[in-house]
């Protein structure tokens, strides 16, 4: 009876329940976007996907399409090398605790295809171009990492770039609190539709990956009170075939 208490207890904990944050956000939030990618998109520049997206790599390529809007599908597929820079596509979010929900598939056209989503505010002063934090995929493992308080820090990446540059070991408190600002957590990637959730709650970011959790971290830099953009950051393809954006507050 007692291991039966202990039990029901544990699958309503809040921890519990915060696993299925499609729940959380459909209870507690508010639905502020949501786009099915149902058009053509119109050319190659920055606002060619339409509908609010706004792409800060395009206009570096006019003559490359990396965003072709397909039966219903984005399909992204980064001119990295032509632009000096991994496709950066993003969306006006507005929250600060919430998050998006996104079905994804790595299409298998490119070796080693990853995905890195997640939440800007390019107001925020001493954070290189406004990142706060993020989800990565890679053909490995899944990673959440703060990069308010971490790497973007301005200080702390000139305290990096200096010491890279000497050719010098990375600053001993420096190093700890880089390790500090992220989670890695094993994950093999394939070439089937998957649904991810990301959202951050408080100082913590969560990704949950076809209604299981997957990932889970506490860092101060998740707590910014302001998530303004939305952004996708991909270094060659995915294709991506529905988001959502959700608001809690």
């Amino acid at each position: 009876m007692l291991r039966l208490i202990l039990t029901l207890l544990l699958a309503t904990s809040p921890a519990a329940l915060r696993a299925a944050d499609a729940a959380w956000l459909r209870e507690k939030g508010t639905l502020i976007f949501h786009d099915a990618f149902e058009r053509e998109e119109d050319g190659n520049l920055a606002k060619a996907i339409g509908k609010g997206w706004n792409s800060a790599t395009a206009d570096r390529v006019p003559h490359i399409k990396m965003a072709d809007l397909d039966g219903g599908i984005l399909k992204i597929n980064s001119a990295s090398k032509e632009a000096g820079h991994a496709a950066h596509i993003h969306h006006e979010a507005g929250f600060t605790d919430g998050g998006a929900v996104v079905r994804f598939k790595f299409p298998g056209l490119n070796k080693g295809e990853s995905l890195q989503l997640g939440f800007v505010d390019r107001e925020t002063k001493g954070v290189h171009a406004g990142h706060l934090g993020y989800g990565i995929l890679s053909p490995s493992s899944v990673t959440l990492i703060d990069h308010k308080t971490g790497i973007m820090n301005l200080e702390n990446r000139k305290r990096r770039d200096d010491a890279v540059a000497r050719k010098e070991k990375l600053p001993a408190d420096l190093e700890a609190l880089l390790k500090s600002k992220h989670t890695t957590v094993p994950w093999k990637s394939d070439t089937e539709w998957h649904e991810l959730i990301l959202v951050t709650e408080g100082d913590e970011m969560r990704l949950s990956l076809d209604g299981k959790l997957v990932a889970k971290h506490r860092s101060e830099g998740f707590a910014h009170p302001m998530k303004r953009w939305f952004s996708f950051l991909v270094p060659n393809t995915v294709w991506i075939d529905d988001v959502k954006i959700w608001k809690v507050r």
